[in-house]
């Protein structure tokens, strides 16, 4: 006689209390994880032991992550796994080793990951998340519309050193008093890139373009927080709840509807014959009938945000980095106002032709980008097919984040890897480039805007220097205290700056 356990199983499913089909479902979740993780090559990289589901959540500090992974770098070497639920990202720390990663395999390493959260709000379109195809026709159709609107040109930098002017007034209207620098550099920042992009600058005194850009700086704050990595883990339950993640959604919400405004006004007075910014050139583009499919109506709002976005926070808080250490190192300072002075004059203003004759001041540029540290692992890229690094085989899907402070701080690259020193990018007076100084990263995914981040930086830092001295507000100690985001920025400040009279 044959038993069968089917006509049994519907009255065990029912008789089974809630606790104990949660815990079976608990218990299944732990056992697939498990099975996931032993199929893994045993050469596979080394990583910290976990809870089960969570993997390292809970052994990564949120409020200073750079220190968490620097000393699991000292621990574990230059290359090593976290996990986090479902998802492995491997660290690297090292020029030999970001350079294999970045370079060597750079299509093995060239697209981005679908994490839950960045699926959540870009939906893998735009020109930061975007893979395949879809990547090289818009980076490619970005860089195209980026030089013909000025990139690279004189008439982007008269239009930079313009904006120079307007916020050199606009710091003057302080008077010596202390004042946060923080949205007038935002603001002069993003208005080259809304220039190129929108067609127009905005003026400081606009409420409602100041709102947009505290909205900017609210999501770089927001994602890095542990609740939004929690979303990564378990988005379909994350979503439900409330939580700083539910905030950083709504900040994007009103991000896309402020782009969409925007294109809708474009549509509206849109002349074929002519384009004068970048959603011009890409409306014009929507009207071919030989268009690749990734242009479509939802990607020009994505792709015009990354541009605004990128465009916006990296550059301007390097500039408040940039201040900060001005104070901190007055001696500097004077070094840097003292070659503007002998070079340039303040009779006119600095031009990019006079970058080859300031060398201590693009040097200080430089360094303020070294010790800023404004995107410590870079942006992520993920295993597009099983590979080997290092000797260690790492499986198609694994995550890779490049140890980037390890590199600008590394002992045996920097003379002074701790200290604010410009002597780093000297060489018998000359400025020399270095090898090691990967902030805009390196390979076919590097930073898309670097040319544009480098002549503003060049440009503002000078024009300020030239016009200032920047100095503490009275019985008022700074320090490089920072806060931790998509993008490594100081606390709040105040400084005075003070007019230069020759």
């Amino acid at each position: 006689m044959q038993l069968s356990l089917q006509p049994l199983l519907p009255l065990l499913w029912d008789g089974t209390p809630l606790q104990t089909f949660l815990l079976l479902s608990a218990m299944l979740l732990i056992l697939v994880q498990y099975l996931q993780r032993k199929r893994q090559h045993r050469n596979y990289p080394p990583s910290p032991p976990g809870l089960p589901i969570l993997g390292n959540f809970f052994q990564i500090d949120y409020k200073n992550p750079r220190m968490t992974i620097q000393k699991l770098s000292k621990k574990y070497g230059n290359i090593f796994c976290t996990h986090m639920g479902n998802m492995t990202f491997m660290m690297v720390t090292g020029l030999p080793l970001i350079k294999e990663v970045l370079i060597n395999q750079d299509q093995v390493f060239i697209n981005r990951p679908h994490l839950p959260i960045r699926s959540r709000i870009f939906k893998s379109l735009g020109l930061v998340m975007s893979n395949g195809q879809e990547w090289k026709h818009q980076r490619r159709f970005a860089l195209m519309t980026l030089k013909n609107f000025g990139l690279g040109k004189k008439t982007l930098e008269d239009r930079i050193r313009e904006e120079a002017r307007y916020l050199i007034e606009a710091i003057r209207e302080e008077k010596g008093k202390p004042f946060d620098p923080h949205f007038q550099i935002n603001n002069a920042v993003s208005n080259i890139i809304c220039s190129i992009t929108f067609g127009h600058r905005f003026e400081y005194y606009d409420s409602q373009f100041r709102e947009l850009l505290k909205t900017l700086d609210n999501v770089t704050m927001i994602e890095a927080g542990w609740e939004c990595q929690l979303f990564n883990i378990f988005p379909g339950i994350m979503k439900f709840l409330p939580g700083s993640h539910q905030k950083l959604f709504s900040e994007w919400k009103k991000l896309e509807s402020f782009v969409e405004h925007v294109i809708k006004q474009h549509k509206e007075n849109l002349n074929p014959e002519e384009t004068s910014d970048f959603i011009d050139a890409y409306l014009k583009e929507l009207s071919k009938d030989d268009i690749h499919s990734s242009f479509n109506e939802k990607n020009i709002v994505f792709c015009t945000l990354d541009l605004f976005f990128a465009g916006t926070e990296t550059t301007s808080t390097t500039l408040r980095w940039a201040l900060l250490y001005m104070v901190l190192y007055p001696e500097i300072q004077g070094k840097i106002q003292a070659e503007i002075d002998r070079v340039i004059g303040q009779s006119r203003q600095p031009t990019m032709a006079d970058r080859e004759n300031l060398p201590y001041t693009y040097a200080a540029v430089h360094e303020v980008q070294r010790m800023g540290d404004i995107v410590p692992f870079n942006v992520p890229r993920v295993a597009a097919v099983d590979t080997t690094v290092a000797g260690y085989q790492v499986s198609k899907g694994t995550m890779l984040t490049t140890n980037l402070t390890a590199l600008h701080r590394d002992p045996k690259e920097w003379a002074t890897p701790e200290t604010f020193n410009p002597e780093h990018f000297l060489e018998n007076g000359q400025f020399k480039k270095r090898e090691s100084f990967l902030p805009f990263s390196a390979g076919k995914r590097a930073c898309l805007g670097e040319q544009l981040a480098r002549t503003e930086l060049f440009l503002f830092f000078t024009c300020l220097l030239q016009k200032f001295t920047f100095q503490a507000p009275p019985n008022t100690q700074l320090n490089l205290d920072y806060r931790v985001g998509l993008i490594h920025s100081p606390l709040p400040y105040q400084i005075c700056a003070i007019p230069r009279v020759m």
